[in-house]
């Protein structure tokens, strides 16, 4: 199993882990955490290949589910003795966010897609799960929220990605650049609270 395919599955379980949870928050049964930790780890990906008439991935491949499901079977196991550690877990998002990125990029990427057209699939990669997530547990979703930057930071490493490709980098390193600034982005919002700044119309609407 090579180290993408790893950092792949690792990726799968932490968004299962985070469907897990906002799944024990709303106090769902077995069934329903299942589903919530299924849609968010796997709910990106399926959009992406349905837009874009791919095979969708997963259906061919149960090493994502036989992840999905273990995750979750242990973070239901660990929440009964310890709090889940939020910081931690954010940072391993972060992570996962990252390498979704890049594999939203290249799979859009490799259809020759327009540039505009790689970012967006990159950003459809990494958040629809948790948009889909966020909307069956009756909550605003994330990406939504007041200035979060987790969009953003897909948005830049795959522009960073792109460009790097362009300047004829190595697409391996190409990668791993667009994976940092992703990854250093979301964890600089996490420690610093960082935030865009936010469309306020009241504000406006008050100004003499």
């Amino acid at each position: 199993m090579t180290l993408v395919r790893i950092l792949d599955l690792v990726g799968v379980g932490v968004f299962a882990v985070s469907g897990t949870l906002a799944a024990g928050r709303k106090r769902l049964d077995p069934v329903g955490v299942g589903v919530i930790a299924v849609v968010t780890a796997l709910g990106g990906g399926t959009i992406r290949d349905l837009l874009m008439r791919r095979p969708i991935f997963w259906l061919t491949d149960t090493a994502y589910l036989i992840t999905i499901f273990v995750a979750s079977a242990l973070t239901i196991l660990y929440v009964r003795y310890r709090r889940p550690p939020e910081r931690e877990l954010e940072i391993a998002d972060a992570l996962g966010l990252a390498l979704f990125a890049m594999t939203g990029s290249q799979i859009a990427e490799t259809a020759q897609l327009p540039a505009l057209m790689v970012v967006v699939i990159a950003v459809i990669t990494c958040t629809f799960g948790g948009l889909l997530r966020d909307v069956l547990c009756n909550e605003v979703p994330f990406i939504l929220g007041r200035g979060h930057f987790y969009a953003t930071a897909v948005i830049a490493g795959s522009i960073c990605y792109l460009i790097l490709q362009r300047l004829g980098i190595p697409r391996i390193y190409a990668s791993f650049s667009g994976m940092a600034v992703v990854a250093s982005l979301r964890i600089a919002a996490i420690y610093w609270n960082l935030t865009l700044p936010v469309f306020d119309l009241e504000r406006h609407r008050n100004r003499p």
